[in-house]
């Protein structure tokens, strides 16, 4: 007869495996309310319709998200007295957006499956999926089945966000911190083949510069003056509106827009597969499925951890 205390040990092991064992699936919502996948496409469709430009806004906010503790949808908590929003962090302040799509994909998606049981963390994750597919790039199937955080920080995200003017190294180093390798820095880093930047963000670039093509210089001053129009836009390669390839051709003419986009074809360990990707839509098409795939485990919140928020904006209390 087994001991009680060798019974013990293996109850205790079986919780322990039970606890961990959790993984996230492409087929989370399949029983539980099977309408939520389709009820999300067809919501980002209608606002990538109205305006284009959400489209890498909504993939912009599950990259902020990921890499700030984690995808918990921590990134939508409004700030409170006990919340500093990581929305006023440097890099999410006056520029993260899209914030009312989500709000109304989570009311729509609670409405069709009768009550709250879809994440806003996992609402973040789809919506990015289904904005690059409206704009033309690859689909690949999405992980489910987050939770969303009870907090947020605003500390973290200063730290953990990669800015605009980091060298290769400092991007290497960032994306590593995450789990996340040179191939997917670089293939994510085509994420900017949709969408606009803020003139502040580019300014030293286009004025200061070496390693910039002259033409392309002068042409993006004419809105980006020396000082003022901080927040005046240009396009992040030359067709902002459409998932493809421009960004790596636009590296390889040394035309990358931000100090971040060119440190990837440089001189560096990263020249070749920009080169490669430039070359090889099928290759950026697929690799980049394959690393947001990755991004999108990092820390997730599972089984107890965490809540499904009602608001996406609020903590359920």
């Amino acid at each position: 007869m087994a001991s009680r205390g060798f019974i013990l040990l293996q109850i205790s092991l079986l919780l322990t495996v039970a606890t961990t064992a959790f993984s996230l699936s492409p087929y989370y919502y399949k029983n539980i309310c099977p309408e939520a996948l389709p009820t999300i496409k067809k919501l980002v469709e209608a606002a990538v319709y109205k305006e284009r430009r959400m489209g890498a806004s909504l993939l912009r906010l599950h990259f902020h998200d990921c890499f700030v503790n984690g995808c918990d949808a921590s990134i939508l908590l409004d700030p409170t007295p006990n919340i500093d929003s990581e929305k006023n962090a440097v890099a999410n302040n006056n520029s993260a957006r899209g914030f009312e799509v989500i709000d109304q994909i989570k009311a729509e998606v609670d409405k069709v499956c009768g009550h709250p049981v879809v994440s806003c963390a996992d609402i973040l994750a789809v919506a990015a999926r289904d904005s690059v597919v409206a704009l033309g790039g690859p689909s690949w199937k999405v992980r489910l089945g987050r939770r969303d955080s009870t907090t947020a920080s605003r500390t973290q995200a200063n730290l953990d966000i990669p800015s605009p003017f980091m060298d290769l190294p400092a991007l290497i180093n960032n994306f590593k911190n995450q789990g996340l390798n040179q191939r997917d820095l670089v293939a994510l880093s085509g994420g900017h083949t949709i969408g606009f930047a803020q003139c502040f963000t580019f300014r030293n670039r286009i004025y200061n510069a070496t390693n910039i093509d002259p033409a392309f210089a002068k042409e993006r001053r004419v809105t980006c003056r020396r000082t003022g129009e901080n927040t005046n836009l240009a396009p992040l390669d030359p067709t902002p509106a459409f998932f493809d390839t421009a960004y790596f051709n636009n590296l390889v003419k040394q035309r990358g827009l931000l100090i971040s986009d060119q440190e990837l074809f440089n001189g560096g360990s990263t020249d070749n597969l920009v080169k490669t990707y430039s070359l090889y839509p099928e290759a950026f098409w697929k690799d980049f499925a394959k690393s947001m795939i990755k991004m999108g485990n990092i820390k997730p919140l599972t089984g107890n951890q965490g809540q499904i928020r009602v608001n996406c904006r609020k903590v359920n209390y």
